[in-house]
């Protein structure tokens, strides 16, 4: 008993002890036992020893999702605090978390100028059947990845529908009431109402994942959020269906990276998993879709099949459309979904001023200006506080380890 007791006090320790964090001051539980179970871990014991006295870390505290007492009247004859804590984007550096939210900006940029020419250049005539391809190319690079054992991911299974729920439902949700809003609103109003999906998904972290959020990042989405109503103040036309779709795309866009930032973490999902599983899903249902509204006999009647150039966009975007709902993720894992959210507004605002000397269709006005200027600054502000603050804690660690 001596022995299991020494090792499960070793492997707690392990779990719930680093050298390099600060500590709050010793917290007194009598006959109450602190247990770390990190959800992507198997195999903890829930109990074993008795202690009265323990340290623990300010960093561990921040991340329990959920705790419960373990009473010594039930299964076990040790009473304890059950505390799970889910993986934590601050353990990642700046530069993984600088990287990985410019791929999302960088692939999301692209992948809607080749939309753009496959949809409108070209005239393709399905946009359902370009997202199949998309999701088509995404099944098959991560099966073939997963078959030659480079990324690893649990089999398909019963269980996996309900990991997934309901990633695929908000995913179609988004979707569809996106194009509906696209339709029935101006850019300018699309536009300001999308930023309230930031909002949102700020509320959203806060109730779901238990997120804190400094007051500065609060002010910087504010200004975002108000840039964005600046610039489309000049047109306030008012569509009841259309503010309906926008507003329940915005809700649909804030669920779908809350879950996905909450489902990575999920044992045996991860990044790949939540990828290739959604993808598959939705893929069918997608299928059948296009088939009943005539898409897919329109797609498949298209003329240009036999144009190198069309052909060749199309398998770009197809290709694209994997590395954006790859960066989507990867961005969400070492960030958080608001932070995707914000970088997806920052790249917006970028494309509107490219547009200001590129394109010719940007109609300037001095109020859309100032509305932009504003909303990226909002954007910019947020970037910096967001990636410093984590270079800040990785130097304030290592001053703290080279001291002690």
């Amino acid at each position: 008993m001596d022995l299991k007791v020494a090792t499960v006090i070793v492997c707690l320790c392990a779990l719930a002890i680093s050298p390099t964090e600060d500590y709050f001051p010793p917290l007194f539980f009598p006959n109450i036992l602190i247990v770390a179970l990190n959800l992507t871990l198997a195999g903890i014991p829930k109990c074993c020893v008795r202690t009265t006295t323990c340290s623990i870390a300010r960093r561990f505290l921040m991340k329990v999702e959920r705790s419960y007492v373990q009473l010594s009247s039930g299964a076990c004859d040790i009473s304890a605090l059950m505390c799970s804590t889910m993986h934590q984007a601050e353990d990642h550096s700046a530069l993984l978390k600088l990287s990985s939210a410019l791929l999302y900006a960088g692939s999301s940029f692209l992948i809607t100028v080749l939309n753009k020419t496959v949809l409108t250049s070209f005239r393709f005539p399905s946009y359902l059947c370009v997202g199949i391809g998309q999701m088509i190319t995404t099944v098959v690079v991560l099966y073939a990845a997963k078959k030659s054992k480079v990324v690893q991911f649990q089999d398909f299974d019963r269980s996996v529908l309900f990991k997934m729920f309901p990633l695929p439902l908000l995913y179609v949700g988004n979707h569809v009431t996106g194009l509906a809003s696209t339709k029935k609103l101006s850019l300018p109003m699309f536009t300001v109402l999308r930023k309230f999906a930031i909002l949102m998904t700020m509320i959203l972290e806060v109730y779901i994942l238990r997120k804190t959020f400094p007051k500065r990042l609060v002010y910087s989405v504010v200004t975002i959020v108000f840039g964005a109503v600046v610039a489309a103040s000049s047109d306030l036309a008012f569509d009841v269906q259309g503010y309906t779709f926008i507003l329940l795309n915005d809700a649909f866009t804030a669920a779908s990276g809350v879950y996905t930032k909450q489902k990575l973490d999920t044992e045996g999902l991860g990044k790949y998993g939540v990828l290739y599983y959604n993808a598959l899903i939705i893929l069918i249902p997608t299928i059948l879709a296009s088939a009943f509204t005539g898409d897919l006999h329109e797609a498949v009647a298209f003329e240009d099949w036999a144009d190198v150039s069309f052909t060749f966009c199309f398998l770009l975007s197809c290709i694209m459309g994997f590395v954006l709902m790859y960066s989507i993720v990867l961005c969400s894992y070492y960030n958080s979904a608001l932070t995707t959210s914000v970088v997806g507004a920052i790249k917006n605002v970028a494309v509107a001023y490219v547009g200001i000397f590129v394109g010719g269709d940007y109609l300037f006005s001095w109020t859309n200006f100032l509305g932009l200027s504003i909303c990226m600054s909002g954007g910019l502000v947020y970037s910096y506080l967001t990636f410093n603050s984590t270079s800040s804690a990785g130097k304030t660690e290592e001053a703290q380890e080279l001291k002690s």
